[in-house]
């Protein structure tokens, strides 16, 4: 048996009739004559050889078996074609079909989600590219083109390619594991001048060329070099070294004593700036535009 091509319309007055209960409910729904209801459900069953509703007996039409297995189907090639449709209005409206992202391993995670999941709802037509680094490949990304916007710290200055603008900072604290030596001599006074050069310092890697041979507030000689935030926490954790942290990062460690934060001398904590970053040649589009504000309401808030 060969099958017909059911239309769209059919399938929308096959939806109506279902949702509505009723052919004049349909009607009403479309702005349709009952008499172009009734006949777009005959032409339908007629394509797919399938009686979708029992009329008999009835003064309301009852899905059929047939009916009930097709509905879910029909209903996800509607949806598609309404989510087609919105998809492609907003490209007309000027708005992004795709961002892609880059933040910075400092931004405090919460502040991310929270970001993006209002990106969804709001913007739920445009895809995102999620890509998470630290220090000066932040900004490599957008330079290479791997990026549309970023939100970095500090490493990065005045560069010719770049567009930024301030979006709030993060503050970094220095902790130790408890039975650690430095935070021995902080709890006792006693953490002398350069008394941080005598022991391991943890230290973010940077992948980037751009700011390839800067040291950021290192102070040890003695140093491991960690591409990854989550596993420098972990070794901070185990006793193996200092560093600094984001604080927002480490808040519950240092409440149940897991970590302690360090009272040097040299003040090593700092408050790492954060601002959105774009290359110069591009033009911000509407969705763009909204996380770069969505990132300064939020970090003013944590």
């Amino acid at each position: 048996m060969k099958l017909g091509e059911p239309s769209l319309d059919q399938i929308r007055i096959f939806l109506s009739v279902a949702e509505e209960g009723s052919f004049g409910g349909a009607a009403r729904r479309m702005g349709r004559a009952v008499s172009a209801i009734s006949y777009g459900i005959a032409q339908l069953e007629a394509q797919l050889a399938v009686t979708l509703f029992e009329r008999e007996g009835s003064r309301r039409p009852v899905l059929t078996e047939a009916g009930k297995g097709l509905l879910a189907e029909a209903r996800g090639v509607a949806d598609r074609v309404d989510a087609l449709l919105a998809k492609t209005q907003s490209l007309h409206a000027g708005l992004e079909s795709s961002v892609r992202l880059v933040i910075d391993v400092m931004v405090p995670g919460e502040v991310t989600a929270g970001v993006l999941r209002e990106f969804r709802r709001i913007f739920p037509t445009s895809a995102l590219t999620l890509n998470i680094e630290g220090l000066g490949a932040v900004a490599a990304c957008l330079l290479d083109e791997d990026a549309d916007l970023a939100i970095g710290g500090p490493v990065i200055g005045e560069h010719p390619a770049l567009e930024r603008q301030a979006v709030g900072e993060v503050e970094l604290v220095p902790v130790a594991a408890p039975d650690h030596p430095l935070a021995v001599l902080s709890r006792e006074g006693r953490a002398g001048p350069d008394e941080s050069r005598d022991h391991l310092q943890l230290v973010l890697a940077d992948r980037s060329k751009l700011t390839e041979g800067r040291e950021f507030s290192v102070l040890s000689p003695l140093t491991w070099r960690l591409g990854d935030l989550g596993a420098k926490h972990t070794l901070l954790l185990e006793g193996l070294g200092w560093g600094n942290m984001p604080r927002a990062m480490v808040a519950g460690d240092l409440e149940r004593g897991r970590l302690v934060e360090l009272d040097l001398p040299e003040r090593p904590g700092a408050h790492y700036r954060l601002s959105a970053l774009w290359r110069r040649n591009a033009r911000l589009g509407p969705a763009t535009s909204w996380l770069i504000d969505a990132f300064r309401d939020r970090l003013a808030e944590s």
